[in-house]
């Protein structure tokens, strides 16, 4: 079974917001501003944090101590001092960093780590952090979507699926000998919690049984099982898989409808990333005039979801010397446009959609501090 990955979209949240505030569909939204949790349930729609790698830190990270109406929200690829320095500057209550500057457990906030002082400007500013980082590169017309429809149209297809969320499950299956045994064995089942029964089927004299169950009651649920000697020796039990969510999950392959040369798909990418350098490395019997058909891409450090995928073309932000070495000796020319290169524009997007979803209600503004610390002389 496929689950379609919500998109962004400001005609899911209209309705939402307006509920909230008591309004008609027809009515406009003319609030100067919206409480903090409202916002972030507003993010969350627009890319479900359930979609973030499992290592990834997502969320609120700096929640201010006295709640504060959100009227302003400052969007960054980086949170660093210059992007402090505009947020205070601007009085914004809330910075999406899509990078998360908090990343690795702390155990103290103290001024010799730049990080940690950001945290503590936050803080006493009563300044919010929210970083959505590997929701907006997963969800469906999210990051790595806008990345890839640089190269022009062609049909995209995820490298790493996503999968629903919900909790794990685990699937039953046993037999009994007669009615009477099937029967004591569900009167005991039943008292466990979202158990279900999928299937009683008569078979060779017996009952054939196949049951669901979430992983925290997997141990009751054998542990009943166990109990009747037949049902012991044919039970069978095997993790559930939760079903793929369409459209969702890490990088994109793009089968170009129209393939362009090497060369073209480096000036197409400029012009997408706003660059007026990239780096190029041409795989192994290619030329800047060798066709590309097929483009594979993931934001910022995409060697661990492109490796192994087979593409003329590779795109992402930085690989390792010896991962472009292994994707060139492939037959695959890469183009690198530094990390956070691959990712920045995407907030001009998002920026679109957030503000359409909010309307008047909350201004949204793109940090003009926010750039790569490497560039090119």
């Amino acid at each position: 079974m496929l689950l379609r990955c919500r998109e962004f979209s400001g005609r899911l949240l209209r309705p939402l917001l307006q509920k909230q505030r008591g309004l008609s569909s027809h009515q406009p939204l003319l609030s100067a501003h919206m409480d903090l949790p409202m916002v972030l349930e507003v993010l969350e729609r627009l890319a479900p944090l359930s979609l973030a790698e499992s290592w990834d830190n997502v969320g609120l990270l700096v929640e201010p101590s006295k709640p504060r109406r959100v009227s302003s929200i400052l969007l960054t690829n980086d949170l660093t001092a210059a992007v402090m320095d505009e947020a205070e500057a601007l009085h914004c209550q809330l910075i999406v960093s899509y990078h998360p500057p908090l990343f690795r457990p702390i155990k103290r906030l103290l001024q010799r780590d730049w990080k940690q002082r950001l945290v503590l400007r936050a803080v006493e500013a009563g300044i919010a952090i929210f970083s959505p980082h590997t929701a907006w590169d997963s969800v469906q017309g999210g990051l790595n979507d806008w990345l890839v429809a640089g190269m022009g149209e062609g049909s995209v297809s995820v490298l790493k699926q996503a999968h629903s969320s919900g909790p794990q499950k685990h699937r039953l299956e046993f037999c009994c000998e007669t009615d009477a045994a099937l029967q004591r064995l569900l009167e005991q089942l039943r008292l466990l919690e979202d158990l279900q029964c999928a299937a009683v089927r008569s078979e060779g004299g017996g009952q054939q049984v196949v049951l669901t169950c979430p992983s925290s009651e997997l141990t009751a649920a054998a542990q009943i099982l166990l109990t009747d000697p037949h049902a012991s020796r044919c039970l069978n039990i095997t993790q559930v898989q939760p079903p793929p969510l369409l459209g969702c999950g890490q990088g994109r392959l793009s089968v170009l409808d129209q393939p362009v040369s090497v060369s073209t798909a480096v000036q197409k990418m400029k012009t997408h990333l706003g660059l007026s350098h990239l780096r190029l490395a041409l795989g192994d019997q290619h030329t800047l005039g060798s066709l590309v058909k097929t483009v594979a891409v993931c934001a910022g450090s995409g060697a661990s979801v492109l490796q192994r995928v087979k593409a003329d073309l590779f795109i992402t932000g930085e690989m390792s010397h010896h991962e472009v070495l292994d994707a060139v000796s492939a037959g695959t020319s890469v183009i690198l446009s530094e990390h956070s290169n691959s990712e920045r524009g995407f907030l001009t997007v998002f920026r679109q959609r957030l503000t359409a979803v909010l309307d008047k209600t909350v201004s949204v503004e793109i940090s003009r501090r926010d750039r790569d610390p490497l560039q090119v002389l």
